[in-house]
């Protein structure tokens, strides 16, 4: 039994794991990140400067989302009639 390579698959695939929440959790606060990294998160985010959106596109966004939420509340609503 290899026990050092078995420990580094298990290093690998925790490595993936990490890398995916990572992804979900910059997604969810608002992030570009994606959860498929091709190497260390932490060296190639570091050397990026952070992208900042106007206030403009955000008002857009935000505009887009409430209508988008506004016309599932309103299927909802005639499905549950």
């Amino acid at each position: 039994m290899d026990i050092i390579g078995a420990l580094k698959q298990e290093e690998s695939k925790l490595q993936r794991h990490l890398t995916a929440v990572q992804g979900a959790i910059s997604a969810l606060n608002g992030g570009s990140k994606t959860a498929v990294s091709t190497g260390h998160a932490s060296s190639s985010r570091d050397a990026r400067a952070k992208r900042t959106l106007s206030a403009a596109v955000r008002a857009k966004m935000s505009r887009a989302a409430k209508a988008r939420w506004a016309k599932i509340r309103v299927e909802k609503a005639k499905k549950a009639k």
